[in-house]
């Protein structure tokens, strides 16, 4: 593998949450710039963002772009296969699976939005097979189908892992913002070629709805999508990396830090990384030394778990 730098910023473990927490899980606020969160773009303009990180080769990456791996009636949806351009024939690589968040527009390719091409890239130039692809996160009432694309995509990833130079046996799933209830199954009764986990700056609670906002799904389902309440049911603990944005959103960093003390209480193996100044995106938003140093790591975390076991 290809890894990027080291991470030089601090790494904080589940098991040195309490520590933390006062330092790491609320930001310092040292000066007036810091208690005024940054704008955020338009939208429009977010989908044509790249990530701040780059790799050398990243856009040499071979991708086998809009392949079907689900069909809904007549709609198909669609993924694009990002490989390392050195892959040999018949060589298979640890699959990344990116899992965008939402809800987004139906009409659009969100796999196409600049973030989830460059990370494509980026993963193929770490030496792995980066896969972005569509799902059904069109609306809350949507959640359960979305989290079933992303299922059908796991699965059509280890059908066909001999043509796309998978390794079927090494797998992780990163999901961004809306897509973190997407996480909940593979902590709950992840197969053992699940080997990690990363969120970025995700929801990870959404048992009580939010305040104001008429409840679009069933109390059983939030529960169901609900990562922080499926940690109680794992049957396997699954290395889990999370990204968290101290200028992002109080009500999601709630969700994060719920699910860190829940963690931190069963002893798992997850890992924490915050960026004080960070805005949700900051790994599009925020062009700066720390953003990168979340991401570099984040890749080095992933070559980690899906080294080949001895």
């Amino acid at each position: 593998m290809r890894l990027p730098r080291p991470l030089r910023g601090p790494v904080v473990h589940a098991a040195l949450v309490p520590l933390a927490l006062a330092v790491t899980l609320v930001p310092a606020v040292t000066d007036q710039a810091r208690k005024m969160p940054k704008p955020m773009p338009p939208f429009e303009e977010m989908t044509r963002l790249r990530v701040v990180y780059t790799l050398p080769g990243m856009e040499q990456s071979v991708v086998q772009k809009d392949v079907v791996y689900r069909k809904i009636g007549e709609a198909p949806l669609k993924m694009d296969v990002y490989a390392p351009f050195d892959l040999k024939e018949g060589e298979r690589r640890p699959a990344v699976v990116f899992v965008h968040g939402g809800p987004v527009p139906a009409l659009g390719s969100t796999k196409d939005w600049g973030v989830f091409v460059s990370y494509g890239q980026l993963a193929a130039a770490s030496g792995f097979v980066g896969v972005t692809f569509n799902h059904r996160f069109h609306a809350p009432e949507a959640a359960p189908d979305a989290d079933a694309d992303v299922a059908e995509v796991v699965a059509y990833l280890r059908k066909n892992a001999s043509d796309l130079g998978i390794d079927r046996d090494r797998i992780a799933l990163w999901a961004f913002s809306g897509g973190g209830p997407f996480l909940a199954r593979w902590i709950a009764d992840p197969p053992p070629y699940v080997r990690a986990l990363v969120s970025y700056y995700a929801v990870l609670d959404i048992r009580t709805p939010p305040p104001g906002r008429p409840a679009k799904l069933t109390s059983e389902a939030r529960a169901r999508l609900s990562p922080v309440a499926r940690l109680m049911e794992s049957t396997r603990p699954v290395p889990m990396l999370i990204a968290r944005a101290g200028q992002d959103d109080k009500s999601l960093n709630a969700t994060v830090d719920a699910f860190l003390l829940e963690a931190l209480k069963l002893n798992l193996p997850v890992e924490l990384l915050t960026h004080p100044d960070g805005r949700h995106g900051f790994d599009i938003l925020d062009d700066d030394a720390r953003s990168r140093e979340i991401i570099a790591h984040t890749f080095t975390f992933l070559d980690a778990q899906l080294k080949e076991r001895e």
